[in-house]
């Protein structure tokens, strides 16, 4: 139920345009999409600047999000210390499958802690465009979403008031664990939703990447997953039991599966080192329909979640600001409505074709070690074709690029 409008105000109210609520990706770059065009207003987010900018998270931007920053100013940093990729490996049955998905495509990927692109944004917005961003906000609550003049109302973290912010709209951006999702009535959504039964250990060593490129060693032990994230560290992944405890994960055990699992002729020993970073993700995904209700439009994923299984999450963030963020302009200095309104159909084309290629990837990843001799072999068949057949190849790195027609 979304709470009565917060009066008599317990502060003056303040007005703005837009409130972003979140400041991870989806956030910052919305705000720095409409700083540009000067319109008004403010980014609201429950953690320290500290925090948002050493929080770990994804790495892996496709090349059409990266020219979007390009063209938006907001990729200086990222195109000057970012690797490019166009190449992955497959491990599996000893042995190893270059796949060069640059040569099929001409397109890439560009591996780039989300760490470093949020600190990028948050300069961008807050330092250089002189944007409006209010950390250490507690209990924001969401008021009067079917009216023409909604507002957020939050905790100060200086004074503990009551502050209240009325605009035009709240763009939702706060995550899987945020308030705005929560804000959309029950009876006005549908969350669609796939748990896999699948977990994942992941990883971050101190230790320097192990191959030239992402790796993927499928094998009847479980996943593991190998992937750049600075000369100095690298993000791996284990398959184990959902809800396993980190902590049973010894160093000697990582390290003794890693090199069971990617194991492969012919290819280097694993570069090991101390591990910095332990923690279980369930794997599951989620859409939201519609992303909008009212003057609240949801980003990234208060509105959809995929696993890291294809590196989409932050591709879609992107996308969503891109989208929103023309849209809230559109509106503030033209009047065009087009764009709000076909936002969510806009966004969940996307979100599907993203969520589809993750279930089929989930499968190919997961397959042999399923304990089921027919997915094991539908896994290997897979595989085969997409080494062996040039169609197969060129659909499959089109999915893995996110460069499909359409979108």
């Amino acid at each position: 139920m979304i709470p009565p409008s917060p009066h008599p105000s317990p502060a003056p109210e303040e007005d703005r345009t837009v409130v972003v609520v979140g400041a991870g990706p989806a956030g910052l770059a919305i705000g720095n999409i409409l700083r540009a065009a000067s319109v008004d207003c403010v980014v609201l987010e429950t953690g320290t600047r500290q925090f948002i900018e050493n929080r770990p998270r994804a790495g892996v931007i496709e090349e059409w999000a990266v020219r979007e920053l390009q063209r938006r100013g907001l990729a200086g940093n990222l195109m000057a210390r970012a690797e490019a990729h166009d190449t992955c490996e497959f491990r599996f049955e000893g042995e190893r499958f270059r796949f060069a998905y640059g040569e099929l495509t001409g397109l890439g990927h560009y591996f780039y802690p989300q760490p470093l692109l949020v600190t990028d944004l948050v300069r961008e917005y807050a330092d250089v465009r002189g944007g409006d961003i209010r950390f250490g906000v507690r209990d924001v609550t969401l008021h009067d979403l079917d009216s023409d003049r909604p507002a957020v109302s939050y905790l100060c973290p200086d004074t503990g008031e009551r502050r209240v912010l009325r605009c035009d709209f709240v763009a939702g951006c706060d995550g899987a664990r945020g308030v705005t999702r929560d804000a959309v009535p029950a009876e006005r959504r549908r969350i669609a939703r796939q748990d896999d039964g699948i977990g994942w250990l992941a990883l971050l060593a101190e230790a320097p990447p192990s191959a030239d490129c992402a790796v993927f060693g499928i094998h009847p032990r479980g996943f593991a997953g190998h992937m750049a994230r600075s000369p100095e560290v690298t993000r791996y992944y284990l398959q184990c039991a959902p809800g396993d405890d980190p902590e049973d994960w010894t160093h000697d055990r990582v390290w003794a599966e890693l090199r069971a699992r990617l194991g492969a002729d012919g290819a280097p020993p694993l570069r090991e080192g101390r591990l910095i970073e332990k923690r279980i993700l369930d794997l599951h995904h989620y859409v939201v329909e519609p992303l909008a209700h009212g003057r609240l439009l949801l980003a990234g994923d208060a509105g959809h979640l995929t696993p890291p299984i294809a590196a989409k999450g932050m591709n879609l963030a992107l996308n969503d600001a891109f989208l929103l963020g023309d849209a809230l302009v559109a509106y503030a200095t033209r009047g065009d409505r087009g764009g709000l309104d076909g936002y969510s159909d806009a966004s969940l084309r996307r979100v599907w074709e993203y969520q589809e290629f993750s279930q089929w990837l989930s499968d190919v990843y997961h397959g042999v070690a399923s304990g089921d001799p027919f997915r094991a072999g539908v896994t290997r068949a897979r595989l085969r074709r997409m080494f062996t057949s040039p169609t197969a190849a060129a659909a499959f790195a089109e999915q893995y690029l996110g460069a499909a027609p359409g979108f």
